[in-house]
Protein backbone atom coordinates (compact mmCIF):
# COMPACT_ATOMS: atom_id res chain seq x y z
CA UNK A 1 0.00 0.00 0.00
CA UNK A 2 1.14 3.63 -0.36
CA UNK A 3 1.35 6.01 2.23
CA UNK A 4 -1.89 7.52 1.26
CA UNK A 5 -3.98 4.29 1.40
CA UNK A 6 -2.27 3.51 4.45
CA UNK A 7 -3.52 6.83 6.02
CA UNK A 8 -7.03 6.17 5.18
CA UNK A 9 -6.81 2.88 6.94
CA UNK A 10 -5.45 4.44 10.12
CA UNK A 11 -7.98 6.82 10.05
CA UNK A 12 -10.89 4.48 9.42
CA UNK A 13 -9.47 2.34 12.10
CA UNK A 14 -9.04 5.30 14.44
CA UNK A 15 -13.10 6.97 13.85
CA UNK A 16 -14.28 3.52 14.31
CA UNK A 17 -12.62 2.94 17.54
CA UNK A 18 -13.82 6.19 18.64
CA UNK A 19 -17.02 7.45 16.87
CA UNK A 20 -19.16 5.82 19.41
CA UNK A 21 -17.18 7.58 22.78
CA UNK A 22 -17.62 10.51 21.24
CA UNK A 23 -20.75 10.81 19.23
CA UNK A 24 -22.45 9.37 22.60
CA UNK A 25 -21.06 11.97 24.79
CA UNK A 26 -21.31 14.91 22.95
CA UNK A 27 -24.96 14.27 23.34
CA UNK A 28 -24.88 13.25 27.06
CA UNK A 29 -25.90 9.75 26.15
CA UNK A 30 -22.23 8.17 27.09
CA UNK A 31 -23.64 7.42 30.88
CA UNK A 32 -26.76 5.33 29.36
CA UNK A 33 -24.85 3.84 26.60
CA UNK A 34 -21.72 2.66 27.62
CA UNK A 35 -21.43 -1.41 28.30
CA UNK A 36 -20.80 -1.17 32.21
CA UNK A 37 -21.38 -5.28 32.50
CA UNK A 38 -17.70 -6.19 32.50
CA UNK A 39 -15.62 -5.42 35.65
CA UNK A 40 -18.89 -3.60 37.08
CA UNK A 41 -17.23 -2.60 39.82
CA UNK A 42 -15.24 -0.20 38.12
CA UNK A 43 -18.34 1.06 35.96
CA UNK A 44 -18.46 4.63 38.25
CA UNK A 45 -14.97 5.37 36.78
CA UNK A 46 -15.37 3.99 32.98
CA UNK A 47 -16.85 7.16 31.13
CA UNK A 48 -13.63 9.00 32.20
CA UNK A 49 -11.73 6.53 31.26
CA UNK A 50 -12.93 5.77 27.77
CA UNK A 51 -13.00 10.10 27.08
CA UNK A 52 -9.84 10.35 28.49
CA UNK A 53 -8.34 7.60 26.85
CA UNK A 54 -10.23 7.93 23.03
CA UNK A 55 -9.29 12.07 22.98
CA UNK A 56 -5.69 11.59 24.13
CA UNK A 57 -5.03 9.26 21.37
CA UNK A 58 -6.84 11.41 18.33
CA UNK A 59 -5.88 15.22 19.77
CA UNK A 60 -2.57 15.51 17.71
CA UNK A 61 -4.87 14.67 14.49
CA UNK A 62 -7.39 17.39 15.48
CA UNK A 63 -4.79 19.77 15.18
CA UNK A 64 -3.52 18.21 12.02
CA UNK A 65 -2.99 20.64 8.99
CA UNK A 66 -3.01 20.33 5.81
CA UNK A 67 -6.14 17.59 5.39
CA UNK A 68 -8.67 17.79 2.18
CA UNK A 69 -11.73 15.52 1.28
CA UNK A 70 -13.14 13.44 3.04
CA UNK A 71 -10.67 13.44 6.02
CA UNK A 72 -10.83 17.29 6.44
CA UNK A 73 -14.82 17.06 6.63
CA UNK A 74 -14.22 13.77 9.47
CA UNK A 75 -11.29 16.03 11.17
CA UNK A 76 -14.02 19.25 11.57
CA UNK A 77 -16.79 16.54 12.80
CA UNK A 78 -14.83 14.94 15.64
CA UNK A 79 -13.49 18.17 16.81
CA UNK A 80 -16.97 19.33 17.38
CA UNK A 81 -18.01 16.68 18.83
CA UNK A 82 -14.67 16.80 21.18
CA UNK A 83 -16.00 20.18 22.04
CA UNK A 84 -19.18 19.42 23.07
CA UNK A 85 -17.61 16.04 25.01
CA UNK A 86 -15.71 18.07 27.07
CA UNK A 87 -18.51 20.38 27.85
CA UNK A 88 -20.73 16.95 28.80
CA UNK A 89 -17.57 15.89 30.72
CA UNK A 90 -17.41 18.49 33.33
CA UNK A 91 -20.78 20.44 33.39
CA UNK A 92 -22.39 19.29 36.79
CA UNK A 93 -25.28 19.19 35.58
CA UNK A 94 -24.39 17.05 32.93
CA UNK A 95 -26.18 13.09 32.95
CA UNK A 96 -21.92 12.35 31.87
CA UNK A 97 -20.37 14.54 34.64
CA UNK A 98 -17.43 12.41 35.55
CA UNK A 99 -15.81 11.74 38.77
CA UNK A 100 -12.70 13.33 39.26
CA UNK A 101 -11.73 13.42 42.76
CA UNK A 102 -12.35 10.17 44.52
CA UNK A 103 -11.33 6.55 44.34
CA UNK A 104 -8.23 6.40 42.72
CA UNK A 105 -9.00 5.69 39.06
CA UNK A 106 -10.04 8.93 38.14
CA UNK A 107 -6.39 10.66 38.90
CA UNK A 108 -5.27 8.12 35.77
CA UNK A 109 -7.97 9.62 33.39
CA UNK A 110 -7.57 13.13 34.64
CA UNK A 111 -4.02 12.40 32.99
CA UNK A 112 -5.32 10.93 29.71
CA UNK A 113 -7.48 13.69 29.10
CA UNK A 114 -5.15 16.36 29.98
CA UNK A 115 -2.25 14.88 27.86
CA UNK A 116 -4.68 15.46 25.14
CA UNK A 117 -5.07 18.59 25.60
CA UNK A 118 -1.26 19.08 25.84
CA UNK A 119 -1.47 17.51 22.47
CA UNK A 120 -3.85 19.75 21.17
CA UNK A 121 -4.39 23.15 22.76
CA UNK A 122 -5.41 25.15 19.26
CA UNK A 123 -8.32 22.79 19.08
CA UNK A 124 -9.16 21.84 22.14
CA UNK A 125 -8.12 24.48 24.79
CA UNK A 126 -8.61 27.28 22.10
CA UNK A 127 -12.01 26.36 20.90
CA UNK A 128 -13.67 26.23 24.46
CA UNK A 129 -16.08 29.11 26.25
CA UNK A 130 -14.96 30.30 29.13
CA UNK A 131 -17.17 28.74 30.80
CA UNK A 132 -16.61 25.05 29.59
CA UNK A 133 -12.61 26.21 30.36
CA UNK A 134 -13.53 26.75 34.23
CA UNK A 135 -15.19 23.34 34.71
CA UNK A 136 -12.73 21.90 32.63
CA UNK A 137 -10.01 23.61 35.00
CA UNK A 138 -12.08 22.81 38.38
CA UNK A 139 -12.68 19.25 37.29
CA UNK A 140 -8.97 18.42 36.67
CA UNK A 141 -8.11 20.56 40.11
CA UNK A 142 -10.19 18.10 41.97
CA UNK A 143 -8.20 15.07 40.92
CA UNK A 144 -5.65 16.88 43.15
CA UNK A 145 -7.67 14.93 45.95
CA UNK A 146 -5.75 11.73 44.79
CA UNK A 147 -2.77 10.76 45.80
CA UNK A 148 -0.29 8.88 43.73
CA UNK A 149 1.73 5.67 45.07
CA UNK A 150 4.85 5.45 43.55
CA UNK A 151 5.24 4.44 40.53
CA UNK A 152 4.15 5.77 36.99
CA UNK A 153 1.47 7.39 38.64
CA UNK A 154 3.35 10.07 39.65
CA UNK A 155 3.25 10.87 35.66
CA UNK A 156 -0.33 11.16 36.28
CA UNK A 157 0.01 14.49 38.65
CA UNK A 158 2.35 15.89 36.78
CA UNK A 159 0.11 15.56 33.39
CA UNK A 160 -2.50 17.37 34.94
CA UNK A 161 -0.48 20.45 36.12
CA UNK A 162 0.78 20.78 32.49
CA UNK A 163 -2.75 20.93 31.02
CA UNK A 164 -3.81 23.45 34.13
CA UNK A 165 -0.56 25.34 33.19
CA UNK A 166 -2.03 25.16 29.23
CA UNK A 167 -5.48 26.18 30.68
CA UNK A 168 -3.74 29.01 32.20
CA UNK A 169 -4.67 28.50 35.54
CA UNK A 170 -1.87 30.11 37.83
CA UNK A 171 -1.76 27.57 40.65
CA UNK A 172 -0.01 24.58 38.20
CA UNK A 173 1.78 22.88 40.96
CA UNK A 174 5.74 22.77 39.83
CA UNK A 175 6.52 20.36 42.91
CA UNK A 176 4.36 17.36 41.79
CA UNK A 177 5.86 17.92 38.34
CA UNK A 178 9.59 17.97 39.64
CA UNK A 179 9.06 15.00 42.14
CA UNK A 180 7.94 12.88 39.17
CA UNK A 181 11.14 14.30 36.76
CA UNK A 182 13.56 13.78 39.54
CA UNK A 183 11.68 10.30 40.46
CA UNK A 184 12.01 8.73 37.47
CA UNK A 185 15.83 10.04 37.17
CA UNK A 186 16.27 7.81 39.85
CA UNK A 187 14.84 4.56 38.56
CA UNK A 188 15.90 4.74 35.22
CA UNK A 189 17.54 1.19 34.64
CA UNK A 190 19.59 1.57 31.60
CA UNK A 191 19.30 1.42 27.66
CA UNK A 192 15.76 3.43 27.79
CA UNK A 193 14.14 1.63 30.03
CA UNK A 194 12.43 2.85 33.38
CA UNK A 195 11.63 0.77 36.45
CA UNK A 196 7.47 1.81 37.39
CA UNK A 197 9.07 3.23 40.47
CA UNK A 198 12.16 1.57 41.78
CA UNK A 199 11.31 -2.09 40.37
CA UNK A 200 11.51 -3.26 37.07
CA UNK A 201 8.47 -4.78 35.36
CA UNK A 202 8.56 -6.32 31.98
CA UNK A 203 5.48 -4.84 30.33
CA UNK A 204 4.81 -1.63 28.15
CA UNK A 205 4.22 1.01 30.64
CA UNK A 206 7.22 2.72 29.84
CA UNK A 207 5.15 3.36 26.71
CA UNK A 208 1.50 3.33 27.80
CA UNK A 209 2.44 5.93 30.48
CA UNK A 210 6.22 7.01 31.50
CA UNK A 211 8.45 8.12 28.84
CA UNK A 212 5.60 9.66 26.50
CA UNK A 213 3.94 12.00 29.55
CA UNK A 214 7.87 12.49 30.60
CA UNK A 215 8.73 13.89 27.35
CA UNK A 216 5.78 16.29 26.89
CA UNK A 217 5.62 16.84 30.70
CA UNK A 218 9.52 18.54 29.88
CA UNK A 219 8.47 20.02 26.47
CA UNK A 220 5.70 21.91 28.42
CA UNK A 221 7.37 22.89 31.32
CA UNK A 222 11.12 22.76 30.56
CA UNK A 223 11.02 27.01 29.31
CA UNK A 224 10.04 27.34 32.93
CA UNK A 225 12.74 25.52 34.61
CA UNK A 226 16.81 25.05 34.53
CA UNK A 227 16.45 21.95 36.05
CA UNK A 228 13.93 20.31 34.04
CA UNK A 229 15.36 21.71 30.68
CA UNK A 230 19.01 19.89 31.98
CA UNK A 231 16.76 16.66 31.89
CA UNK A 232 15.39 16.70 28.48
CA UNK A 233 18.37 15.58 26.43
CA UNK A 234 19.25 12.61 28.57
CA UNK A 235 15.24 11.83 28.36
CA UNK A 236 15.04 12.52 24.83
CA UNK A 237 18.12 9.89 24.05
CA UNK A 238 16.36 7.11 26.02
CA UNK A 239 12.64 8.02 24.49
CA UNK A 240 14.50 7.74 20.94
CA UNK A 241 16.14 4.31 22.30
CA UNK A 242 13.03 2.59 23.70
CA UNK A 243 11.34 3.39 20.24
CA UNK A 244 13.88 1.51 18.47
CA UNK A 245 12.95 -1.53 20.75
CA UNK A 246 9.38 -1.24 20.31
CA UNK A 247 10.25 -1.28 16.24
CA UNK A 248 12.19 -4.40 16.79
CA UNK A 249 9.02 -5.59 18.63
CA UNK A 250 7.10 -5.74 15.90
CA UNK A 251 7.16 -8.57 14.24
CA UNK A 252 7.05 -10.01 10.18
CA UNK A 253 3.76 -10.88 10.34
CA UNK A 254 2.40 -7.33 12.68
CA UNK A 255 2.47 -9.61 15.91
CA UNK A 256 4.47 -8.88 18.87
CA UNK A 257 5.36 -10.35 21.99
CA UNK A 258 2.27 -10.26 25.00
CA UNK A 259 4.02 -9.53 28.13
CA UNK A 260 2.82 -8.08 31.24
CA UNK A 261 0.02 -6.07 32.72
CA UNK A 262 -3.07 -3.99 30.45
CA UNK A 263 -2.26 -6.29 27.23
CA UNK A 264 -5.83 -5.35 26.39
CA UNK A 265 -4.92 -1.88 25.80
CA UNK A 266 -3.69 -3.79 22.28
CA UNK A 267 -1.78 -1.50 19.60
CA UNK A 268 -1.47 1.05 22.10
CA UNK A 269 1.21 -0.67 23.74
CA UNK A 270 3.45 1.24 21.06
CA UNK A 271 2.37 4.85 21.72
CA UNK A 272 5.49 6.22 22.48
CA UNK A 273 6.87 4.53 18.89
CA UNK A 274 4.14 6.69 17.33
CA UNK A 275 5.06 9.96 19.65
CA UNK A 276 8.11 9.43 18.37
CA UNK A 277 7.18 9.57 15.01
CA UNK A 278 5.01 12.34 15.47
CA UNK A 279 7.57 14.56 17.25
CA UNK A 280 10.44 13.93 14.84
CA UNK A 281 13.09 12.00 17.50
CA UNK A 282 13.20 8.18 15.88
CA UNK A 283 16.75 7.11 15.81
CA UNK A 284 18.89 8.38 13.06
CA UNK A 285 18.40 4.13 11.69
CA UNK A 286 14.68 4.03 11.77
CA UNK A 287 13.04 5.80 8.90
CA UNK A 288 9.88 7.41 9.28
CA UNK A 289 8.13 5.01 6.45
CA UNK A 290 9.49 1.96 8.17
CA UNK A 291 7.62 2.76 11.24
CA UNK A 292 4.58 3.61 9.53
CA UNK A 293 4.71 0.29 7.44
CA UNK A 294 5.33 -1.44 11.06
CA UNK A 295 2.57 0.04 12.88
CA UNK A 296 0.20 -0.24 9.43
CA UNK A 297 1.01 -4.11 9.98
CA UNK A 298 0.05 -3.81 13.53
CA UNK A 299 -3.23 -2.40 13.37
CA UNK A 300 -4.06 -4.29 10.44
CA UNK A 301 -3.33 -7.35 12.04
CA UNK A 302 -5.50 -6.33 15.24
CA UNK A 303 -8.30 -5.47 13.48
CA UNK A 304 -8.56 -8.35 11.53
CA UNK A 305 -10.16 -9.92 14.06
CA UNK A 306 -13.92 -10.71 14.10
CA UNK A 307 -15.11 -9.72 17.52
CA UNK A 308 -13.21 -7.11 18.31
CA UNK A 309 -16.14 -5.26 18.90
CA UNK A 310 -19.59 -5.85 19.85
CA UNK A 311 -22.71 -5.70 17.93
CA UNK A 312 -22.76 -1.95 18.96
CA UNK A 313 -19.48 -1.28 18.08
CA UNK A 314 -17.80 -0.89 21.54
CA UNK A 315 -14.38 -2.19 21.94
CA UNK A 316 -14.67 -5.77 23.92
CA UNK A 317 -11.32 -7.03 26.26
CA UNK A 318 -8.76 -9.38 24.29
CA UNK A 319 -5.80 -7.99 21.80
CA UNK A 320 -6.41 -10.40 18.87
CA UNK A 321 -10.51 -10.37 19.47
CA UNK A 322 -12.95 -11.00 22.71
CA UNK A 323 -9.87 -12.69 25.68
CA UNK A 324 -11.69 -11.36 28.36
CA UNK A 325 -8.87 -13.51 30.37
CA UNK A 326 -6.52 -11.56 29.13
CA UNK A 327 -8.11 -8.56 31.16
CA UNK A 328 -7.07 -7.75 34.83
CA UNK A 329 -9.50 -6.94 37.47
CA UNK A 330 -8.63 -2.91 37.11
CA UNK A 331 -9.64 -2.81 33.45
CA UNK A 332 -13.40 -2.10 32.19
CA UNK A 333 -14.30 -2.05 29.07
CA UNK A 334 -13.71 1.72 28.73
CA UNK A 335 -10.35 0.92 29.89
CA UNK A 336 -9.45 0.03 26.15
CA UNK A 337 -9.98 3.10 24.47
CA UNK A 338 -5.82 3.46 25.37
CA UNK A 339 -5.63 1.40 22.65
CA UNK A 340 -6.40 4.58 20.42
CA UNK A 341 -2.85 5.68 21.16
CA UNK A 342 -1.34 3.93 17.95
CA UNK A 343 -2.42 6.57 15.71
CA UNK A 344 -0.61 9.63 17.06
CA UNK A 345 1.45 10.05 13.81
CA UNK A 346 -2.13 11.47 12.41
CA UNK A 347 -1.18 14.53 13.53
CA UNK A 348 1.52 15.22 10.73
CA UNK A 349 0.71 16.61 7.34
CA UNK A 350 -0.13 14.51 4.27
CA UNK A 351 2.76 15.37 2.86
CA UNK A 352 4.88 14.77 5.62
CA UNK A 353 7.87 11.47 4.78
CA UNK A 354 6.20 9.70 7.33
CA UNK A 355 3.45 9.47 5.16
CA UNK A 356 4.80 10.47 1.69
CA UNK A 357 7.68 7.92 1.83
CA UNK A 358 7.66 4.95 0.01
CA UNK A 359 6.70 1.61 1.35
CA UNK A 360 9.53 0.08 2.87
CA UNK A 361 10.08 -3.52 5.15
CA UNK A 362 10.85 -2.93 8.94
CA UNK A 363 13.60 -4.44 11.08
CA UNK A 364 12.32 -7.51 11.80
CA UNK A 365 10.48 -8.34 8.43
CA UNK A 366 13.55 -7.19 6.52
CA UNK A 367 15.83 -9.93 8.73
CA UNK A 368 13.40 -12.60 8.89
CA UNK A 369 13.51 -12.11 4.42
CA UNK A 370 17.65 -12.38 5.19
CA UNK A 371 18.25 -8.84 5.08
CA UNK A 372 22.16 -8.22 6.51
CA UNK A 373 21.46 -5.36 9.03
CA UNK A 374 24.05 -3.24 11.20
CA UNK A 375 24.29 -5.18 14.30
CA UNK A 376 21.83 -3.40 17.44
CA UNK A 377 23.69 -1.80 20.27
CA UNK A 378 22.84 -0.69 23.95
CA UNK A 379 22.87 2.99 24.60
CA UNK A 380 24.91 4.55 27.59
CA UNK A 381 22.93 7.66 28.30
Amino acid sequence: MTGKEQRKVWVDAMTRIARPVLDNLSRRKLHSTLPLDFHAERSEFAMLEAFGRTLCGIAPWLEAEGLEGEEKELQHEFAGMALKALDAATDPQSPDFMVFDHGGQPLVDAAFLSHALVRAPKTLIGGLDQRVKDNLVRALRSSRKITPGPSNWIFFSAMVEAALFRLGAQDYDMLRVSYAARAFMDWYQGDGLYGDGAAFHWDYYNSFVIQPMYVDVLNTFAPLSEELAQLQPAVAARAARYSSILERLIGADGTYPIIGRSICYRFGAFQLLSQAALQHFLEPEVTPAQVRCALTAVICRIMSADNMFDGKGWLLPGVFGCQPGLAETYINRGSLYLCSAVFLPLGLNPEDPFWNSPETDWTAKKIWNGADLPADHAISV
